[in-house]
């Protein structure tokens, strides 16, 4: 390692998960072609990397929010790019980050661009719980999560974050910016073993959530994506306190299992098509097409009466989403809303992004195992565009609540 070349990470080498790292790189020879490389491991111990080639200015100096990549995993101005861009030497490996304890660590280094001789690194953490967020496992009645309650005494906005399997990732990052965040999970048991799905048990977390002495929102907000979203639109259309609905790259029906509420069922499950599965060479199958039309005739007792919800709507949808047809549901929600004069909603869409959009400045991932296919499916998407969005739709995911849950005390 070269005692003269530095690797910086500004403003720390410690951060929060979804903020951004400043990489910079000093003393080298004016004008130094040099290769930057970036390595992290999930917790399976499956390494993914990436790496870029710089040129030096004439200072010995790179800034990777200045200096463009000349090739590697991606070119450009990408002050991000190494750590959007790693990805696995295997295939449909996802780095996931699903608790919330341990930071995601990412290794930064500097190389000799013919030799590749080590002349400098350092070590990024990223943290996915802030200093005085709370954690604490719940279990109450007929469902069971994650709650993240910010320091002080608040008041707080609430939050129900809805996954499809559990993950803690989305809510402790939330609860860092200053909301009370209950995380739950649409399945907590193997897919198969689920026959129906019981709105009221979403309804006792949203009751669960209000009662939180920090909160101070006269109504929560749910967050969602994929199979969530249709959870999230019928919390909204059936549940009273839901005020505002974060809806992400799902359905406008109900999709798979029948839904019931009060002990009776009050939407058919919208079925699918597996030999619409377009398989690839890749070994992963796109099944953004497998789901009936929703608006088929036969179909429409599965549609979400969304004109009944009396607080907001985001809907935010991947262009480039395998998975689902995300944009034509987004699109005709935004029909159904219109034709019954409702202006409760905005909807942005994002060219090039993929399925899993997530909190930014984690690894892309374009396949990975689905749990309820049983096998690697493709998400979708470009990375750098995704990456963008992410960051994008992270924002407003933030603003949207904060407008629409009113409280005395957010943080940024």
């Amino acid at each position: 390692m070269s005692s003269q070349v530095r690797l910086r990470l500004l403003p720390s080498a410690r951060c929060m998960f979804d903020d951004p790292v400043q990489v910079t790189v000093a003393g080298l020879r004016s004008r130094q072609v040099v290769t930057l490389r970036a390595k992290s491991t999930n917790k399976k111990g499956v390494v993914f990397s990436s790496s870029a080639t710089y040129r030096a200015d004439g200072s010995g100096e790179i800034d990777l929010e200045r200096h463009p990549s000349l090739r590697g995993s991606y070119v450009g101005v990408e002050p991000m790019g190494l750590v959007w861009s790693m990805r696995a030497d295997a295939l449909h490996k996802i780095c996931q980050k699903s608790d919330s304890i341990n930071p995601h660590v990412v290794k930064f280094s500097v190389h000799e661009e013919e030799e590749g001789r080590l002349l400098a690194e350092a070590t990024n953490e990223r943290f996915l719980i802030g200093d005085g967020v709370s954690r604490r496992p719940v279990k109450e009645g007929n469902f069971q999560g994650v709650l993240f309650t910010p320091p002080g005494k608040g008041p707080f906005p609430a939050v129900l974050d809805l996954n499809t399997f559990m993950s803690e990732k989305r809510a402790c990052l939330l609860a860092n910016k200053g909301f009370v965040v209950l995380s739950v999970a649409v399945y907590n048991d193997k897919p198969d073993n689920v026959k129906q799905i019981h709105l009221d048990h979403f309804e006792e977390a949203v009751n669960f959530l209000q009662q939180q002495t920090e909160v101070g929102s006269k109504g929560v907000g749910v967050v969602s994506r994929s199979k969530g979203g249709d959870i999230a639109l019928s919390l909204a259309a059936f549940v009273p306190g839901v005020e505002a609905t974060v809806w992400i790259n799902g359905c406008c029906a109900n999709v798979a299992l029948p839904l019931h509420y009060n002990k009776s069922q009050i939407l058919p499950a919208l079925m699918f098509d597996t030999s619409k599965m377009v398989p690839t060479e890749s070994g992963a199958v796109m099944g953004k097409y497998v789901l009936h039309n929703p608006l088929a005739e036969e179909n429409k007792a599965t549609l979400v009466p969304i004109e009944q919800a009396k607080g907001h709507f985001l809907f935010a949808a991947a262009e480039d989403d395998l998975n689902w047809d995300s944009k034509a549901y987004m699109d005709q929600m935004v029909e159904r809303l219109r034709c019954h004069g409702k202006n409760n909603f905005e909807s942005v869409s994002y060219l090039g992004a993929g399925h899993y959009l997530d909190p930014p400045y984690g690894p892309y991932c374009p396949s990975s195992f689905h749990g309820f296919v049983g096998k690697p499916v493709l998400w979708g998407g470009e990375p750098r565009s995704h990456a963008a969005a992410e960051v994008h739709l992270w924002k407003k995911i933030q603003e949207f609540f904060r407008t629409h849950l009113s409280c005395d005390a957010t943080t940024d």
